[in-house]
């Protein structure tokens, strides 16, 4: 209880500003915990749709893949059906990577979305907490200029105390948002390796059947 009510002292003592630190700091936490669960998800669904299609695509079997990758809507289905829908019509290499690539590029962005809002968080709550301990500072140097000569020491050290928790509490704040950007871009550029890694894989098993030379019955 004790630990408790001194963080309630704390953040009481800290003034104003703590208020909008708090808010941020939640919208952060909210968001990141998304983005977790959606990268999650998409992580989760990309690994069990590649283990399905890669048989195919090993035998050869076009038709096979294109029907299933119609039928699911993960990103590496959507990256695979452009691709697949080229090798039905057009087989040069060339025309079926570009197909690919321009699916990327609408699926990046995708996995990438308010992922910035993050660290952007981290940046406007650690500002929140400068600003606060500044505006605390001048107060407290206004008040102390009209303060008794005795008490001066002390109501300076004590409002100065008072006025770095702000910053204390942004820095609080910003750290655990920064580490989760952090971890949610390693987790973003995992899975757009392994989508490069199925698209190469499919282009080239692709280009090596376009290849082979068609036994005479």
């Amino acid at each position: 209880m004790d630990f408790l009510f001194g963080i309630v002292r704390f953040f009481v003592s800290g003034g104003p500003f703590m208020y909008p630190i708090l808010i941020v700091f939640a919208v952060g936490i909210a968001i990141a915990i998304e983005r977790h669960v959606t990268l999650t998800r998409v992580r989760r669904e990309n690994d069990g749709m590649w283990k399905q299609i890669q048989p195919a695509l090993a035998k050869g079997e076009f038709d096979r893949a294109r029907e299933l990758t119609m039928k699911d809507e993960s990103t590496v289905s959507r990256l695979l059906t452009m691709g697949l829908a080229r090798q039905g019509a057009v087989r040069r290499r060339e025309d079926i990577e570009i197909a690919m690539e321009e699916s990327m590029m609408e699926i990046i962005p995708q996995l990438e979305k308010r992922t910035g809002y993050v660290a952007l968080g981290a940046s406007i709550a650690t500002l929140l907490g400068l600003l606060g301990t500044i505006i605390g500072l001048i107060h407290a140097f206004t008040a102390v200029a009209n303060a008794n000569p005795a008490e001066k020491a002390d109501l300076l050290s004590a409002s100065i105390s008072v006025a770095m928790n702000t910053t204390a509490f942004g820095l609080i704040a910003a750290i655990p948002l920064l580490v989760l950007h952090s971890v949610l871009t390693a987790k973003t550029g995992e899975i757009v390796d392994s989508l490069e890694m199925a698209s190469i894989k499919a282009l080239n098993v692709i280009t090596t059947m376009a290849k082979r030379p068609k036994i005479a019955v």
